[in-house]
């Protein structure tokens, strides 16, 4: 079986990230204020990958920030310390989760958006 995982994350004062779980409806948002977008993002991610490493089912995870799914596809460069740290994190879970793929989506067709309210 197939599941999909939407995320999505903002930045600033009211800044937070999460993801929703299509196949099941399952939500999950944290506030974190005072992070930037590029880092929502990441920590939306990380949160899935987080919630479906143990999993055998195949995971794919959507996302509209372009340079995000670039970045851990390892087709971008990073260029800030805070965004590779963070990316090092996703790219340890993601060698735990054997049938894995980060798709990007534009932003009107992801449901974490609409949902998160972000």
């Amino acid at each position: 079986m197939g599941i999909s995982v939407y995320v999505d994350g903002s930045g600033g004062p009211n800044g937070g990230f999460g993801f929703f779980v299509k196949e099941t409806g399952e939500s999950f948002y944290e506030k974190k204020p005072k992070i930037t977008n590029n880092q929502a993002e990441y920590m939306a991610i990380i949160s899935a990958l987080n919630k479906f490493v143990d999993s055998n089912d195949e995971i794919t995870i959507f996302s509209d920030s372009k340079n995000t799914v670039n970045q851990l596809n390892h087709e971008f460069a990073i260029n800030n310390e805070q965004l590779r740290d963070l990316a090092r994190e996703a790219w340890n879970v993601m060698g735990k989760i054997s049938n894995l793929s980060i798709i990007w989506i534009p932003r009107k067709e992801n449901l974490a958006g609409k949902m998160l309210g972000s």
